[in-house]
């Protein structure tokens, strides 16, 4: 069990060293990217339930 684990952590290694990165640069784009998104979608859904709750206590 424990010669498994240790295998594991060894393939685990040498497979990290094939990922591609991103540069800093990149981080700093998507992460930029990620929040407006998510501040963007929060706006609309925020609208759109401001929108349904207004009509539907006009219906009431």
């Amino acid at each position: 069990m424990a010669n498994r684990l240790i295998q594991y952590v060894r393939d685990t290694r040498a497979e990290l060293k094939h990922v591609s990165w991103p540069t800093q640069k990149q981080t700093v784009i998507f992460t930029v990217l990620v929040i407006i998104i998510s501040l963007l979608v929060a706006f609309f859904l925020g609208a759109f339930d401001y929108i349904f709750t207004g009509a539907l206590n006009l219906v009431i």
